[in-house]
C-alpha cells in the first residue's frame, strides 16, 4: 500500500467505511504520513504472513509485489479472492459511465483537466488519476456518483495478472493521447507495444466513443486496421490557440478568447479532448473553457517549481522519449530567446536500457545546456548492467552532454549552468539520486 495509487485506493476505501489493511517493503512521503494520519499506516514495512487470514474478503493487489511474495502466496493457498487494483475499480464502477483516457504520454494532464472542469461546474463524479491536483486531496474516489474518470494505463495489472490495466475498465468514452514505445521490460518490441492499445480497441463495448489524436501515425493505422464494429472513433488535433509568452489564449468554436495557465502545443492537444469529453457529458463549451482558465496542472506535470526575477525551475514527470521531446519543446515554445538548462534521469527499466536509448535521439537538442542523470543504485536495484556515458552521447545525439550520477554532482553541474542564467527544466519519473528539488530551485535562482 505504499505506491502513489494504491496509498490513495487504500485511503479511499478507508473513507468509504470498509476497513483496510495492508502491507509493503518502502513506504515514504507523503505515503507514510498520509497513510498514518488516516490510522492505516502498517505497524512496520515487509512482508508478513500473518497479515493473510481467512477473515479478508478481499485482496487488492498492486504491481510491487511479486508472485514470490509470502502474503500472495499464502492468500493463493486459502483461496482468497484476488483483485488487481484495475480489477477492483471496474467491479466498483461497473454500473457507472466510464471515461478513461490512455495513451503513452498526456494521460494524467488530460484527465485532471477533466476532472477539474466537471468539478468547476458541479458534476458528481468518482475518478483515478495518477498525480496529486490542486483542490483534490486524494487521486482516488470512490462514491455512489453516476460517472467515473480513470487514467488508464496500459501497463501491467499485477504479477499474477499480466494484464494491461486499462483493459479492465471497458470504457463508454474514451481518448487515445498518442502512441510511443514504452515499458520495453514488458512489452519487447514495438508491435507487441501497439498490439495492446488494438487489444484495448478490442476491449470496448458497443456503441463506445473513441477520441484520438490525428497527428499520430500509430494512432491513425490503429484506427484505420483495427477499427472494430460498434466503435466510433473521432478524431481531434488542438484547440485554436495563440502563444505569447507568459500569456497563452485559447479560443472557443465562436472565437471567444480565455487566458490559460499552462503552455506547449502538447497541452492544446490535451486540452481540445479534453474539451470533446466534457462536451459529449453535456457541458457547454463555454462553461468548460471558463472552468479551465483556474486549471494549475497537476503535480510533476511541467510543474513551476520556483520563479525569480524572469528565471523559472520547472519539474515535470517526462521520463520516455515522447514525452522528453514534447516537454522540451514546449519549453522552447514558451522561452524562445531564453537560455535553457534540461535534465532527464534515466529511471525506468526502458530508459536504461541500451537498445532503447537510441529512441531519446534528438529529444534535448533544443536545450542549450542537455543533462543526463542515471543513478548507479538503480541500475543494481532493477539488476540492469552498467551504462556506458559515450553510449548515451551517441543515442542523444549530443557529444556535448552532461552525463552525471551522483545527486551532489548534479547540483554542481546546475551551479556551474547557472553561469548563464538558464530557464530550468528537470524531468523524471524518479528523485534525481534523492535531490530536493525546491532546495535545488532556492539556491539556483
Amino acid at each position: 500500500m505504499g505506491g502513489a495509487v494504491m496509498h490513495n485506493l487504500a485511503i479511499a476505501l478507508k473513507r468509504a467505511g470498509h476497513q483496510i489493511t495492508g502491507s509493503d517493503d518502502e513506504i515514504y512521503d507523503p505515503a507514510r504520513t498520509r497513510l498514518r494520519k488516516e490510522g492505516i499506516l502498517p505497524d512496520k514495512e515487509g512482508w508478513f504472513e500473518s497479515n493473510i487470514h481467512p477473515d479478508l474478503d478481499l485482496v487488492i493487489l498492486g504491481m510491487h509485489a511479486r508472485k514470490d511474495n509470502p502474503e500472495l502466496k499464502k492468500a493463493l493457498d486459502l483461496g482468497l479472492k484476488i483483485q488487481s487494483f484495475p480489477e477492483y475499480i471496474y467491479h466498483h464502477s461497473r454500473n457507472k459511465k466510464r471515461i478513461v483516457i490512455g495513451g503513452s504520454h498526456g494521460k494524467t494532464t488530460t484527465t485532471s483537466m477533466i476532472m477539474h472542469a466537471l468539478r468547476q461546474k458541479g458534476f458528481d463524479y468518482d475518478y483515478l488519476v495518477g498525480a496529486m491536483l490542486e483542490g483534490f486531496d486524494t487521486m482516488v474516489r470512490l462514491s455512489d456518483a453516476p460517472l467515473v474518470v480513470i487514467e488508464g494505463d496500459e501497463y501491467l495489472s499485477s504479477a499474477i495478472d499480466r494484464r494491461p490495466k486499462f483493459l479492465h475498465y471497458k470504457a463508454q468514452i474514451s481518448a487515445l493521447t498518442g502512441i510511443a514505445w514504452d515499458h520495453m521490460n514488458v512489452f519487447p518490441t514495438e508491435e507487441n507495444y501497439f498490439v495492446q492499445f488494438v487489444d484495448y480497441l478490442n476491449s470496448l463495448p458497443e456503441g463506445a466513443r473513441v477520441y484520438y489524436f490525428d497527428e499520430d501515425p500509430h494512432l491513425k493505422r490503429l484506427v484505420d486496421e483495427h477499427r472494430p464494429n460498434g466503435i466510433e472513433c473521432i478524431s481531434y488535433n488542438r484547440i485554436d490557440y495563440k502563444k505569447e509568452a507568459d500569456n497563452w489564449t485559447v479560443f472557443s468554436e465562436s472565437g471567444k478568447p480565455y487566458k490559460v495557465n499552462f503552455f506547449g502545443s502538447h497541452n492544446m492537444a490535451n486540452l481540445e479532448v479534453a474539451r470533446k469529453i466534457c462536451m459529449d457529458l453535456g457541458m457547454e463549451e463555454e462553461d468548460f473553457l471558463e472552468a479551465i482558465t483556474t486549471f494549475k496542472g497537476a503535480q510533476k506535470r511541467l510543474q513551476l517549481i520556483a520563479s525569480e526575477e524572469g528565471r523559472t525551475f520547472y519539474h515535470d514527470f517526462a521520463h520516455a522519449p515522447s514525452k522528453v521531446r514534447a516537454t522540451v519543446n514546449s519549453f522552447r515554445e514558451r522561452f524562445p530567446n531564453d537560455k535553457l538548462c534540461t535534465v532527464v534521469e534515466l529511471h525506468t527499466y526502458s530508459s536504461l536500457n541500451q537498445e532503447f536509448l537510441p529512441h531519446y535521439k534528438g529529444a534535448l537538442d533544443k536545450a542549450d545546456v542537455a543533462i543526463v542523470f542515471f543513478s548507479p543504485h538503480t541500475l543494481k536495484m532493477k539488476r540492469m548492467p552498467p551504462l556506458n556515458e559515450e553510449i548515451i552521447r551517441k543515442n542523444f545525439g549530443r557529444d556535448d552532454i552532461v552525463i552525471v550520477n551522483d545527486a551532489q554532482e548534479l547540483k554542481s553541474k546546475l551551479v556551474e549552468a547557472n553561469q548563464i542564467n538558464p530557464h530550468f527544466l528537470m524531468m523524471s519519473s524518479g528523485t534525481f539520486g534523492g535531490s530536493n528539488l525546491n532546495d535545488l530551485a532556492g539556491e539556483l535562482l
